[in-house]
C-alpha cells in the first residue's frame, strides 16, 4: 500500500514537472518572438531617426557588415547598416561606442552620407548623470542634432571640440567631458566613412542580429 502511494505521488509529481516544463517552453517561445519583433522595431525607428528612409529603397535594418576598428570603440564587432538608392551607394549609419563619458560608455549611431557629411547622430545607450550629461539624449536636449549637414575635414580638424577646448560643440554646464567623448567618437566614426565608404559597400554581407544598443 505504502509502494502504490508512493508511486502514485511520484506519478503525479512527474507529470506536474512536464505540464511545467511545457508550460514555461511554449511561454519562451511566444515571448521570444514579440520580443524579437520589439526589436526590429525599434532597430527600425532608430535607423530612420538618423538617415530620412526616403533617401533609400532598400531594406537597411539587413543589409549590414561588421566591423572592428579602434576608430569605432574599443570592442569588437560593430555594426555598420548599408543605404542604397536605385542600387547606388546612399549612405552608412554606424554604430560606435566612446568609453570616455563621465559615467562609461556612451553608445552611437551615426548616419554619414556618400559625400561625407553627417545626416543624423543618436545617443542609443548611455549611463550618463540626469540633467548634466543625459543632454546627449535628444528626448533631454536638441544638442545631438547639431551634428547635422557637418562634416570631417581631417584628423587635424579643429572645429571638432566643445567650445572650451576650442571648437564649435557646446559644452554642458557642469558637464564637458560628456560632449567632449560625444563629438570625439563621432568625428572618428564620420573620418572611418570617409575612408572605408567603398570598403564597406564591396564587403560581403554579414549575418547581422538586430542590434538595438
Amino acid at each position: 500500500m505504502i509502494i502504490s502511494s508512493m508511486a502514485k505521488n511520484g506519478a503525479i509529481l512527474t507529470a506536474f514537472a512536464l505540464i511545467t516544463t511545457g508550460l514555461v517552453a511554449s511561454i519562451d517561445a511566444f515571448t521570444a518572438d514579440k520580443i524579437a519583433e520589439q526589436e526590429r522595431l525599434q532597430l527600425t525607428s532608430q535607423l530612420q531617426e538618423v538617415l530620412n528612409p526616403s533617401s533609400y529603397d532598400n531594406q537597411l535594418n539587413t543589409n549590414c557588415v561588421i566591423v572592428s576598428d579602434e576608430q569605432l570603440g574599443p570592442y569588437p564587432e560593430q555594426v555598420i547598416y548599408r543605404a542604397y538608392k536605385n542600387q547606388q551607394p546612399v549612405a552608412l549609419v554606424i554604430r560606435h561606442i566612446t568609453p570616455s563619458g563621465y559615467s562609461g560608455d556612451i553608445n552611437l549611431l551615426t548616419a554619414v552620407l556618400a559625400d561625407g557629411t553627417i545626416a543624423g547622430v543618436r545617443t542609443t545607450k548611455h549611463e550618463e548623470t540626469p540633467g548634466l550629461g543625459d543632454k546627449v539624449e535628444v528626448k533631454k536636449s536638441l544638442w545631438i542634432t547639431t551634428f547635422n549637414d557637418l562634416t570631417v575635414q581631417s584628423e587635424d580638424d579643429a572645429r571638432w571640440a566643445v567650445k572650451k577646448d576650442g571648437g564649435q560643440f557646446d559644452q554642458f554646464t557642469g558637464a564637458t567631458i560628456t560632449p567632449r567623448a560625444v563629438v570625439n567618437s563621432v568625428k572618428n566614426a564620420v573620418l572611418f566613412a570617409q575612408n572605408e565608404f567603398d570598403t564597406i559597400f564591396t564587403a560581403p554581407s554579414s549575418q547581422c542580429e538586430e542590434v538595438t544598443q
